[in-house]
């Protein structure tokens, strides 16, 4: 029984040891240019997501879900974040192209499995190392639970939501 506890605590070492040396050593790819490994995917996407969960805490969203809101939500939504996230109803060319990895998601295509209060958290704090910058540092808390609630709804609006915001801004003479 003593060999196998010392065979594994030496199997340990040497996985700690050996990935150690792969990252400290330059191996790892680093290319932007390049998509990340399946099993480096796999890995991030499920620690961000781990981590989201893990530190937004689940606050009701103080900003009603009317529909007056859910247009504000999408006027902030259309002004500042659909340059990358997409806008909704264009095609995706229209769209950033997927030069970050992971790639930016396309919200109007795909939506969110996170909870407005995730939705929140990641605004305002932002994911390290993924070009989502922490909004927070400018942005008030009540404007990003404004747009909290637009995207956590983005594939599923009333229809007069979705005419308003369709609507051109008209230009002043």
């Amino acid at each position: 029984m003593k060999n196998f506890f010392l065979g594994a605590l030496a199997t340990l070492v040497v996985l700690v040891a050996g990935g150690f040396a792969y990252l400290r050593l330059g191996w790892a790819e680093v290319r932007g240019d390049l998509p990340p490994s399946r099993l480096e995917s796999y890995l991030m996407t499920k620690s961000v997501h781990a981590s989201v969960r893990r530190s937004a805490p689940e606050l009701p969203n103080p900003v009603a879900p009317t529909e007056e809101n859910f247009i504000a939500g999408g006027k902030i939504y259309l002004s500042e974040c659909s340059g990358c996230h997409g806008t909704p109803g264009a095609p995706d060319s229209e769209s950033t192209p997927d030069s970050l990895f992971p790639p930016i998601p396309r919200l109007p295509k795909v939506g969110t499995d996170y909870s407005e209060a995730q939705i929140f958290w990641v605004a305002k704090h932002g994911i390290r190392r993924t070009g989502m910058f922490a909004n927070g540092k400018w942005d008030p808390d009540q404007k990003l639970w404004t747009v909290a609630a637009y995207i956590k709804r983005i594939k599923s609006l009333h229809p007069r939501v979705q005419q308003e915001l369709s609507k051109k801004p008209s230009t002043a003479p």
